[in-house]
């Protein structure tokens, strides 16, 4: 998301339609990996075997979801949706995905995360969240649920799964997000460049006899499957001092999405052991 807001020179906070709700926590979550230093993320990314098939996968779900969006296919977007939801949310077999108990964060909470200001009409734009579908496609086709693997969680991936499950396990937000997505081209400039973000940017270059070439610059996942760490450096660096004056309110207002996230967690763990002892 830091790779395409920069490249389309964009600050979120100052643009009506990334403000509100969810595009609260993703411009937050951003700014919170870009306030920090790259090798600690190189290091997750290119160390970790698992990681990269991981980025490997979650590049391919980010170009397979846009050419359904660009071709119109509801019905298949919405039926490879659906069955990623249910794979990951809704062990219960129901179909409204309401794995993991009460949501980690609420309506109330999330409009309090803001770098930026609402227009007077108070309402969030309706953006058909690319970014999160594809998190949870990509779950889906490694066989990953998230909730298995909460006791060994960062803060950051307690905060991706808050959004993802406040969007899959709202009925109907998730059907208004598909809806958006054919119907709506709003952010679909802001999408292509999300995808070559995701994996490779096509440029014009010139040779010197003025002919135009087409070529392609590496971008995250291409980085990490070669394990260029000078590239990752590069890459992450060039996007930092963009964004660079405002890390200090986002880090404190990152750090209160945490703790939020923190109390959601203890508050779910209570209920349980709560459960537990009355049937004992």
């Amino acid at each position: 998301m830091g790779t395409a807001w920069a490249a389309n020179k964009q600050f979120p906070w100052e643009i009506p339609r990334y403000i509100g709700g969810i595009e609260n926590v993703k411009i937050n979550i951003t700014l919170r990996i870009y306030s920090n230093k790259w090798h600690v993320y190189a290091g997750l990314a290119i160390l970790n075997p698992s990681a990269k098939k991981q980025i490997k996968q979650y590049a391919e779900s980010v170009t397979e979801l846009f050419k359904l969006m660009l071709g119109g296919h509801r019905e298949e977007l919405a039926k490879r949706i659906y069955t990623a939801r249910n794979a990951v949310f809704d062990r219960m077999g129901n179909g409204i995905g309401t794995h993991g108990g009460e949501l980690l964060l609420e309506d109330e909470l999330l409009d309090q995360f803001s770098l930026g200001r609402k227009e007077d009409s108070g309402k969030t734009m309706k953006n058909n969240h690319l970014s999160l579908l594809a998190i949870v496609d990509s779950w889906w086709k490694l066989g990953i649920v998230p909730y298995d693997h909460m006791i060994c969680s960062t803060p950051l991936f307690r905060l991706w799964l808050g959004i993802t499950e406040y969007l899959f396990r709202k009925p109907d937000l998730l059907e208004q997000v598909i809806d958006t997505a054919i119907n709506d081209n709003t952010f679909r400039a802001d999408d292509l460049e999300f995808t070559f973000a995701a994996r490779v940017r096509p440029f014009l270059i010139c040779d010197c006899e003025s002919t135009i070439v087409l070529t392609t610059e590496q971008d995250w996942s291409q980085r990490v499957d070669f394990g260029n760490m000078d590239s990752y450096q590069e890459k992450f660096e060039a996007i930092q001092n963009y964004f660079a004056p405002r890390f200090p309110e986002a880090t404190r207002v990152g750090n209160e999405m945490i703790s939020t996230i923190e109390n959601s967690l203890d508050s779910r763990r209570l209920a349980r052991q709560k459960s537990l002892d009355m049937h004992t």
